[in-house]
């Protein structure tokens, strides 16, 4: 019986444990990031092998812009001029991306972030789980990627 209480004392700890975000966090949302899995909200998960498509976020204070960039087998990366506005926002509840289109709004919430990866929740309650990244230069031919 006491075993069973710890286990459940212990549980309810790491369930109520949650990374409080500072904005000195936010910098390390700047760079190249993949999709290391989903979590959706009944708990399957869906992993993804290699990605193509990255997210790129450049924010300074609380706002910024994430972009869709492909990679190159030269190392280098395909973007295009589209663009997601995206505005920091702290609350008593939690730290939340705003995202800004000329089409939609949408928020995710920012569980938790490192130097490694990040972890964000949407509104369907899916985890988004992002590793960090950078250039790849495949093709071998002696040029320094960016």
């Amino acid at each position: 019986m006491k075993n069973a209480f710890m286990i459940l004392v212990l549980s309810l700890l790491f369930v109520s444990c949650k990374q409080e975000i500072k904005p000195a966090d936010i910098e390390k949302l700047n760079g190249y990031w993949e999709i290391e899995k989903v979590v959706f909200d009944k708990g399957e998960e869906k992993a993804y092998g290699m990605n193509e498509n990255f997210d790129f976020f450049k924010i300074k204070g609380t706002k910024g812009t994430r972009t869709k960039v492909m990679a190159q087998l030269d190392g280098t990366f395909l973007t295009t001029d589209t663009f997601e506005n995206v505005s920091v926002r702290f609350t008593d509840k939690g730290t939340f991306l705003d995202y800004n289109t000329d089409y939609a709004k949408w928020t995710e919430e920012l569980i938790s972030i490192s130097d490694e990866g990040f972890v964000v929740k949407n509104d369907q309650n899916k985890e988004y789980y992002y590793k960090k990244t950078g250039p790849i230069n495949i093709l071998n031919d002696g040029k320094k990627t960016k």
